[in-house]
C-alpha cells in the first residue's frame, strides 16, 4: 500500500511539473509579419534591486493604430503622458487611474518578440509593487479592452496612448494624429 501511496504522489508530482513547465512558455501571439527574435531577460532598472519582469511583450497589429506591443495574452499596453521617463521612471497613476489603467506588472522573467530587450526594464510604484517599462514609460493595459489586440484605450484624453515597440506613442493610423474620449485622468 505504501508503494501505490509513493507511485500516485510521483505522478501527481510529475503533472504538476509538466502543467507548470506549459505555463511558463507564454502564449504571445502577434498579427504582425514583423520578425524578430525572441529572447528572455531580466529588466534594467535604475539604482536598485530589481525584481525581473513578468510574462511576454510583442508586437501586433492592431486595425487604425499600427504596430503596437501587447502582453502576453494580446493586449495591447499603453503609456501615460502624465507618467516620466527620463531622468528616472515614474509612474503617475494610482487610485481610480490605475483602476481604470491596470499597470503591467513586473515579477518574473520577461520574453521578448518584436522588441529591442535592452529597452524593456521596470519601475518601482509608490505601493511597493514593479511595474513593466519600455524604453523607461511605465506600461499600462485600459480595463475596457475587452479582448485582445483591441485598443479603446488610444487617445484618451490626449494622454493615453498605445506604445510602439521603442516606446513612442502609437499615431492613430486615418488620421495621422490620436484622439478620443473618455476618461483620461
Amino acid at each position: 500500500m505504501l508503494r501505490n501511496q509513493r507511485i500516485a504522489v510521483g505522478a501527481t508530482a510529475g503533472v504538476f511539473a509538466l502543467a507548470l513547465a506549459v505555463s511558463g512558455c507564454g502564449s504571445g501571439s502577434s498579427n504582425s509579419g514583423s520578425g524578430g527574435s525572441t529572447s528572455t531577460t531580466s529588466p534594467s532598472t535604475s539604482g536598485s534591486t530589481a525584481q525581473p519582469a513578468a510574462g511576454t511583450l510583442s508586437t501586433a497589429k492592431v486595425d487604425k493604430v499600427g504596430t503596437v506591443v501587447v502582453d502576453g495574452k494580446g493586449f495591447v499596453l499603453y503609456r501615460f503622458d502624465k507618467d516620466t521617463a527620463k531622468p528616472t521612471p515614474r509612474s503617475n497613476c494610482y487610485g481610480t487611474c490605475a483602476a481604470q489603467w491596470p499597470p503591467a506588472p513586473a515579477t518574473g522573467n520577461v520574453t521578448v518578440k518584436g522588441i529591442d530587450k535592452s529597452l524593456v526594464g521596470s519601475v518601482t510604484r509608490n505601493d511597493g509593487t514593479r511595474q513593466l517599462t519600455l524604453a523607461g514609460w511605465p506600461l499600462y493595459r485600459y480595463a475596457k479592452d475587452d479582448e485582445p489586440h483591441e485598443a479603446y484605450g488610444q487617445g484618451i484624453g490626449g494622454i493615453w496612448f498605445a506604445a510602439t515597440p521603442t516606446g513612442a506613442k502609437a499615431v492613430t493610423s486615418d488620421t495621422g494624429s490620436s484622439s478620443g474620449g473618455g476618461s483620461g485622468y
